[in-house]
């Protein structure tokens, strides 16, 4: 996880002013991505589930899944969207709106940052 976290601000803090977090999420550590507060999912549990059965307003602001090159979204509640990164955490790849039922992957990636996707008049 050394050379993945360089260059993301790592903080144990909850966001102020944020909707009700999953149980299951606000235990997570967050790591700062881009400017953006997200959940870092070390865990079998967390790296396993990833935002599967969770409504949107329960989802936070996206979860940072380090070595990881692929994700499922079985049991997704909502479209996601996908931004594989590399090891400096440089965006390699994207997959907007992905659905439930989907597998996506970036055999080059070194993490997975998952974040609900933006309704479509937003995008």
């Amino acid at each position: 996880m050394g050379t993945l976290t360089r260059g993301l601000r790592l903080a144990a803090g909850e966001d102020r002013g944020a909707p009700v977090l999953a149980p299951r999420l606000a235990r997570l550590a967050v790591a700062w991505v881009d400017g953006r507060a997200v959940r870092l999912a070390t865990g079998l549990i967390a790296r396993s589930l990833g935002l599967a059965f969770l409504g949107r307003e329960s989802a936070g602001s996206g979860l940072l899944i380090p070595g990881c090159r692929s994700v499922h979204t079985f049991g997704m509640r909502f479209p996601i969207d996908i931004a594989f990164l590399d090891a400096e955490g440089v965006v390699l790849s994207r997959r907007l709106g992905v659905g439930p039922g989907r597998v996506a992957a970036d055999r080059r990636a070194s993490a997975v940052l998952e974040v609900p996707a933006a309704p479509e008049a937003q995008r």
